[in-house]
């Protein structure tokens, strides 16, 4: 894992500490955050980050700084509802909140709320 992103992780589960079954796994060449078993977000090597969206939001989502459709590899375009955010961007601490509340707000949609004990 680079400095970039353990520093992004870090930050990034500041802000979830308190939600039911937080946890880290490797995915999309990245280190994902976890909630209720559902992606919200994945810190890139660089320091970007991966953020997963409502579909219904995600077009007016791009329009957001340093906000760009999210590709997987060698220029394969991921599908709607995955959004790469400039690690410049997220390094400011509101907007990542920002992101991660919208990340949030889409995993308690499919994720049935906050329902659960929290787990270690």
């Amino acid at each position: 894992m680079t400095p970039e992103q353990r520093h992004l992780i870090q930050r990034v589960r500041a802000l979830v500490d308190e939600e039911p079954d937080v946890r880290e796994v490797s995915m999309f060449g990245g280190r994902a955050i976890m909630v209720n078993d559902k992606m919200i977000v994945s810190a890139g090597k660089t320091g970007d980050l991966l953020v997963r969206v409502d579909v219904e939001r995600h077009g007016a989502l791009l329009a957001e700084p340093g906000a760009e459709q999210a590709q997987m590899g060698a220029g394969r375009v991921m599908g709607p509802g995955w959004i790469t955010v400039a690690p410049e961007v997220v390094a400011d601490d509101e907007r990542l909140a920002f992101w991660v509340d919208v990340a949030m707000s889409y995993n308690r949609t499919i994720t049935g709320g906050e329902s659960g004990d929290k787990k270690t």
